[in-house]
């Protein structure tokens, strides 16, 4: 297929494509990703999600930081969380507080759109400048929350690069 994760934002096409998973038809270590256009807002849904086959779930960056402890209590699955996140996704920036999300959320994969930017979706030549300059933007918002992260002492047991599958999780059954 050449393509190793699927974003999936509909709860049927998810399951589908995880019993096509299960059965062969894709390949077993293809990755599926909830989007943050339908994230989970509580855990029963997180949950769900989980059992449905996504390996990893985007959270809306409202969340509060008990709603994500108690997101992780009843699910393995990784988050993925916008720690900036774009303005048509709410604008909600996060940096300061991601020593603690990543403490209560873990797994959690720290996700930088950027707030007050333009967008660059659908991309074409026309806006090549522009989405060149937002991904070099994107980076050093990575680098700046490394860095606190680093500050705060909580730069260690971060994911190996490139590692993306999650271990065991939670499923509903295939079989019927």
């Amino acid at each position: 297929m050449g393509v190793k994760c699927l974003l999936v934002a509909d709860e049927g096409v998810l399951w589908t494509l995880h019993r096509a998973r299960v059965a062969g038809i894709i390949p077993a270590d293809t990755t599926l990703k909830v989007s943050a256009l339908i994230g989970p807002v509580n855990p029963a849904a997180y949950a769900v999600y989980e059992n449905l086959g996504a390996d990893s779930v985007n959270v809306p960056s409202d969340l509060t930081l008990a709603h994500l402890t108690e997101i992780r209590r009843v699910s393995a699955a990784p988050m993925d969380m916008y720690i900036e996140a774009p303005d048509d996704l709410g604008g909600y920036v996060r940096m300061y507080e991601v020593a603690e999300l990543i403490r209560r959320g873990a797994p959690l994969y720290l996700k930088f759109g950027l707030s007050k930017a333009p967008g660059i979706y659908p991309y074409g030549h026309h806006l090549r400048d522009l989405t060149l300059n937002t991904a070099r933007e994107r980076v050093r918002r990575g680098r700046l929350a490394l860095d606190l992260l680093a500050r705060h002492g909580a730069d260690g047991d971060m994911a190996p690069l490139g590692s993306r599958l999650p271990g065991t999780l939670r499923r509903f059954d295939t079989s019927s």
